[in-house]
C-alpha cells in the first residue's frame, strides 16, 4: 500500500530510500520546492523538531499524497508517499517513529563536520515497524468485522426455525396436568408434580417469593425454613444417598470451568506416563486436553541466509528507542526533582547547576556523582559495581565543554553508554551456533582436527532461579536450528525434578514434530539418589554412541554459601568436561548477585570457570536491571541469554542500548 519512504536533506540528497513502486523523482522535488523553499503551500505546516506528521498537512501532487516531517537542527525530512485513494491511518505514525529511530542511531554521524556519506543499514528497522503498525490495523479490522457480523447474525442462525415457539421465559413454569387423584383442602397444600420442575434452576432474579404467615411478620430463620422446604422434594431427600462411614476419599478432579467431578478416579500424577519408545507425544496427554499451545517462530527469532535461527533483539531495540523518545517529550512538559524524575531527566537533574559553556572538572563532578551513584543503588546495582560504573561516567565527563541543557542530557547518555558497554561487552564470541557447529562438524580438510563429539552445556545455580526451565528454553531455541539434544537429568535430589525435565522433554517433542525442519530431543535419566557426576559422564557417552549434537546437563540448585554443596561442583566438571557452563541469575535479587556469582565462578578447580549467564525472570523487575550489572561487574563474564517469560520462546540476547534507557530511568 506503501509507495515510497525516503529521508533526505533539505537540499534534496537522498540518505535512505525504499521503494514498493516507481514513484517520480518530481513527486518529491515538487514538496521541498513548495513547503521548504518557497514555503508558498499548505499553511499550518511547521519544521519543527518535536512537530508530529499528523500535524502538518497533506501535501497532494499528481495522485499521489505525501506525509511528511522535519528535524531542522539536521536538516532532515522524512516523506512517505502513497496513493491517495488509499485511506492509511497509521502512516502518521510510521513517520514519527522512523524519524525518531533514524536520529537515535545516526545523529553523531550527521553532526560530524563536512560529513557527506552516512552509512545507513536501515532496512530491518523499518520494515520492523511497517509490519508492526500494518498488522496491528489487520487485526482491528478483523475485530471490527467480527463484532459487526455478530450483529448482523441472522434469527435463524439461534436454532429456531420460523414456525417453532420461541422458548418460555426464565421463571415461567407452563402448567401440567395432574395425575393425581386426591382431593385438596384449604389446609393442605398440593406437592408440586415432577413434571413441572425444571431440569435446571430458575434465575433468582425473575422469582418473586411471597410472606407466610400475617403480613410477613415472621423470623428471619423461620422464613429460611419455609423457603428451604419448598425447593427441596421428599423424593430428592429419600434419593440422596447417605455417606459411608470410613469410605475412602474419592479423588477430585476440577475442570476448565471450575467444577470438581470426585467419580472420575483417574489418577492425577500425569508425570508417571513417560512418551513412547518411537519418540511421538504422549496419546494420554493429548487425550486429556494438555496439548501444548503452539508457538510461532518468528515471534522470539529470526531464520538468517545460512538457514539458523537467530534470537530476537531489534524489536526490543526499536521499542527502547520509541519509549526514550516519548519519555523525553513527557520530561520536557514537566518539572523534574534532583534524582526523582521522568527518563533522562533523573540523572540531567543532577546537572542542573552547571551553566552552559563551561569545561567540566572534578570538582564540579563530585556532588553529581555522588547523586548518580544514589540512583543507581536504587535500580539494584550493587555498590561497588555503582562506584565503578560512576567512575567510568566521570572519566569521560572531565574536560567536556557543556552547552546547553540538553547538550548535558546527550553527554551523559553517551558517558554512561560507553561505561556500560565496558562491563557487558563480552571479550569471547558469543556465537553459540557457530561454537556448536565446529564440535559437531568438524573440518574433514584438516587431519589434525578432532574427531566429532556433542556439544556439552551444563547449567548451574542457587534453588530456584529457574534452572530446568531456562534449560528447556535454550532446548528449544536449538530445537529450530535442527540440532539433535540429550537432556541430561543430574538433579538427583529434589523431588520432582525428574518429572519436570520429563515434561519439558515430552512438551519439546510435540512442539518439534507439528514444525518442519525442527531438532530431536530426548530425556537421559537414571531416578534419584544418584552421583550426578557419575549420571552426567555417562550422559555425555550415551550422546557419543548415539550421534547427538548437544548435551543439556540440569543440575541441583545449591546455596552459594554452602561450602559442601559448592565442592561437589568440581567433580562435576571433571567428569562432564562441558563446553559451556551458564549459570542462572534471578534478576530479582539485590546485591547478594555479586557474592552468588564469585562463588560458582570459583568452585569448578583451578583453571575452570563460568562461561556466561542467564539472567532470569527480567520481565518481572521493570527497570531494577541492577543485578544484570552486579553480576557481570563481580566475574567479567558475560550475559548470554535473558529469561522474559514461561514460554518456550521467551529467550532474547541482551540489548546494551535497553539496559542503558532502564538504568538511566
Amino acid at each position: 500500500m506503501l509507495d515510497s519512504f525516503e529521508v533526505l536533506t533539505a537540499s534534496g540528497v537522498v540518505l535512505w530510500s525504499r521503494s514498493y513502486a516507481p514513484v517520480s523523482a518530481s513527486v518529491i522535488n515538487s514538496l521541498i520546492k513548495d513547503v521548504f523553499i518557497e514555503e508558498r503551500v499548505l499553511p499550518g505546516a511547521s519544521v519543527g523538531d518535536d512537530t508530529s506528521a499528523a500535524r502538518n498537512p497533506a501535501y497532494k501532487k499528481d495522485q499521489y499524497t505525501l506525509k511528511w516531517t522535519s528535524v531542522k537542527d539536521l536538516g532532515l525530512i522524512f516523506v512517505a508517499v502513497y496513493q491517495s485513494l488509499l485511506h492509511l491511518s497509521w502512516i502518521d505514525t510510521l513517520v514519527d517513529n522512523i524519524r525518531t529511530i533514524f536520529v537515535d542511531l545516526y545523529r553523531d554521524q550527521l553532526r560530524k563536520p563536512h560529513t557527506s556519506v552516512v552509512e545507513c543499514d536501515f532496512d530491518a528497522y523499518f520494515d520492523q515497524q511497517l509490519k508492526e503498525l500494518e498488522g496491528s490495523t489487520a487485526r482491528s479490522v478483523v475485530k471490527e468485522q467480527r463484532i459487526g457480523s455478530d450483529d448482523l447474525t441472522p434469527p435463524s442462525s439461534s436454532g429456531i426455525g420460523p414456525d417453532e415457539a420461541p422458548p418460555p421465559l426464565p421463571g415461567l413454569v407452563k402448567a401440567q396436568p395432574s395425575h393425581s387423584n386426591a382431593t385438596s383442602t384449604g389446609d393442605t397444600p398440593i406437592p408440586t408434580p415432577d413434571t413441572s420442575r425444571p431440569s435446571t434452576p430458575l434465575a433468582t432474579n425473575h422469582l418473586l417469593s411471597g410472606k407466610s404467615g400475617l403480613k410477613g411478620n415472621t423470623s428471619r430463620r423461620a422464613r429460611k425454613a419455609v423457603t428451604s422446604s419448598a425447593n427441596t422434594s421428599g423424593d430428592e431427600e429419600r434419593r440422596k444417598p447417605k455417606p459411608t462411614k470410613g469410605a475412602p476419599k474419592r479423588m477430585r478432579k476440577w475442570n476448565a470451568e471450575g467444577m470438581a467431578d470426585e467419580d472420575d478416579e483417574t489418577p492425577l500424577d500425569y508425570s508417571a506416563t513417560s512418551p513412547g519408545d518411537d519418540g511421538g507425544a504422549d496419546p494420554d496427554y493429548m487425550s486429556r486436553g494438555g496439548a501444548v499451545e503452539a508457538i510461532n517462530p518468528e515471534s522470539f527469532g529470526t531464520r538468517t541466509g545460512k538457514g539458523q535461527f537467530v534470537l530476537k533483539d531489534l524489536e526490543d531495540e526499536v521499542h527502547s528507542i520509541l519509549q526514550g523518545a516519548d519519555a523525553k517529550k513527557a520530561k520536557g512538559t514537566s518539572t523534574t526533582s534532583g534524582v526523582v524524575g521522568s527518563s533522562l531527566g533523573a540523572i540531567s537533574g543532577l546537572f542542573r547547576n552547571i551553566v552552559g559553556g563551561k569545561v567540566l572538572t572534578r570538582e564540579d563532578l563530585d556532588k553529581p556523582m555522588k547523586g548518580m551513584e544514589e540512583h543507581l543503588l536504587k535500580k539494584n546495582v550493587a555498590r561497588e559495581a555503582a562506584v565503578r560504573l560512576c567512575e567510568g561516567v566521570e572519566r569521560e565527563l572531565i574536560g567536556v565543554k557543556t552547552g546547553s541543557f540538553e547538550s548535558i542530557e546527550a553527554t551523559i547518555r553517551t558517558a554512561m553508554e560507553s561505561s556500560l558497554r565496558k562491563f557487558l561487552t563480552p571479550t569471547t564470541s558469543l556465537d553459540l551456533l557457530r561454537s556448536i557447529t565446529t564440535v559437531t562438524s568438524p573440518s574433514t580438510l584438516n587431519p589434525l582436527a578432532p574427531k566429532r563429539r556433542p556439544y556439552v552445556i551444563s547449567i548451574v545455580g542457587v534453588n530456584g532461579v529457574g534452572k530446568s526451565t531456562n534449560l528447556s528454553k535454550l532446548a528449544f531455541f536449538l530445537l529450530q536450528n535442527n540440532f539433535k539434544l540429550l537432556i541430561a537429568a543430574c538433579d538427583t535430589f529434589r523431588s520432582g525434578a525428574v518429572e519436570q525435565l520429563r515434561v519439558h522433554a515430552r512438551n519439546l517433542k510435540e512442539l518439534a514434530a507439528r514444525q518442519e525442519g525442527a531438532g530431536q530431543v530426548e530425556l537421559y535419566e537414571k531416578g534419584y539418589g544418584k552421583d550426578a557426576a557419575n549420571i552426567a559422564k555417562d550422559a555425555v557417552a550415551y550422546a557419543a554412541t548415539n550421534n547427538f549434537d548437544v548435551v543439556l546437563i540440569d543440575t541441583a540448585g545449591r546455596r552459594h554459601n554452602d561450602a559442601r554443596l559448592m565442592s561437589s561442583l568440581e567433580k562435576f566438571a571433571t567428569f562432564a568436561n562441558p563446553d559451556k557452563i551458564l549459570m542462572v541469575g534471578e534478576a530479582l535479587v539485590g546485591s547478594d548477585s555479586v557474592a552468588q556469582a564469585r562463588s560458582f565462578n570459583s568452585s569448578f578447580g583451578p583453571g575452570r570457570r563460568l562461561d556466561g549467564f542467564i539472567i532470569s525472570k527480567c520481565d518481572t523487575v521493570g527497570d531494577m536491571v541492577g543485578a544484570l550489572v552486579s553480576m557481570v561487574h563481580a566475574t567479567g563474564i558475560p550475559v548470554v541469554f535473558l529469561g522474559v517469560g514461561q514460554h518456550y520462546g521467551d529467550l532474547r540476547t541482551l540489548n546494551v542500548g535497553n539496559v542503558v534507557g532502564l538504568l538511566m530511568g
